[in-house]
């Protein structure tokens, strides 16, 4: 009894006590408030089991509607088919409703909703939110494009002078609602203005300094890029380069080989894998210049938008190191 920390086992051990204490039924029925019927059940389980004979019953529970091979094609459907593939042909996503209607028609067997819901949480599965892959990136150009990044590094201050990261980003003024503080049991209202602007960007991070540099553009054409990267050029003179970059069509526009045969002494291109953002750097400056200052608010105007990110780029490019460990160290 003093070993026991289960309560309804505590109890079974203390009438067998005091029955063998010499305590009347009667008394023992007082005292635990427990039938005479079940003190007769615990004296019989004792005297025919000892100690062993207490112990509780495991209770076999409701029969299972469906088998165990049913149970595991169940699984096996949410898993690898939508509903489409099953036999609805609007549908995209399994609800219980809809797995309670598919049960029905292959199994023959009837759930309510919620019933539908707790065997689908006993099977082991929950209703979350899915993410996005990329489902085509190939782990072989990814190691080759690592094995030339690898080789471009240890270049540094030799053949090459820098390599930048490039990219094109569109900031929008309603780019995102997410956690904030505020007061307990309230909610923080943004005021929208019922229009969207946004501000089209191209970029380059420095994997060795942290020195990023945009620039502003109208739209994504070869023009812009081509005008992009006379504006490199122009901002690191006389320096060898190569720019990591992804395999956008305007990246392989033939606008851009006249500049490319100009500059072959000092610049060079070094493509991305395709589906490969991952890799990509300066991916990571547009997340963090989203969070800083485009999350929950809601711009009146492009101007306001564009004074935001350029304080932001002014910010950061104060302290580079800051920007070198959190962005470049992760390749």
């Amino acid at each position: 009894m003093k070993e026991e920390n289960n309560h309804k086992m505590f109890v079974r051990y203390q009438v067998i006590y005091m029955l063998l204490s010499g305590e009347s039924y009667e008394k023992i029925v007082d005292y635990t408030g427990l039938s005479l019927a079940t003190l007769f059940n615990y004296r019989k389980a004792y005297c025919e089991k000892g100690i062993a004979g207490l112990g509780r019953k495991k209770q076999p529970g409701r029969k299972r509607h469906l088998t165990a091979e049913q149970e595991a094609r169940v699984v096996a459907t949410i898993v690898n088919q939508t509903p489409k593939d099953a036999g609805f042909p609007v549908e995209m996503n399994w609800t219980a409703p809809l797995l309670r209607d598919w049960i029905e028609r292959t199994f023959g067997v009837s759930f309510s909703v919620r019933g539908t819901r707790d065997l689908l949480y006993r099977l082991g599965l929950s209703y979350t939110k899915p993410t996005y892959t990329l489902e085509k990136a190939d782990p072989l150009k990814q190691a080759v494009f690592l094995e030339k990044f690898e080789q471009a590094k240890k270049l540094i201050h030799g053949q090459i002078d820098r390599i930048l990261f490039e990219d094109e980003s569109m900031i929008r003024d309603y780019q995102a609602i997410s956690n904030t503080w505020f007061l307990k049991g309230q909610q923080k209202i943004i005021p929208t203005y019922g229009r969207h602007q946004g501000v089209k960007l191209i970029g380059t991070l420095d994997y060795e300094t942290g020195d990023v540099f945009c620039v502003q553009e109208e739209q994504y054409t070869a023009v812009e890029f081509l005008s992009f990267l006379e504006k490199v050029i122009a901002r690191y003179p006389n320096e060898r380069i190569v720019m990591v970059l992804d395999n956008a069509r305007i990246h392989h526009a033939k606008l851009i080989q006249p500049f490319l045969e100009k500059y072959q002494d000092f610049f060079e291109f070094l493509f991305l894998p395709p589906y490969s953002p991952n890799l990509n750097l300066i991916e990571g400056l547009w997340k963090w210049m989203k969070t800083t200052v485009i999350h929950n608010v809601f711009y009146s105007n492009v101007g306001k938008i564009q004074r935001a990110v350029q304080g932001f780029i002014q910010m950061i490019n104060q302290t580079p190191e800051n920007t070198v460990n959190r962005l470049c160290l992760k390749l």
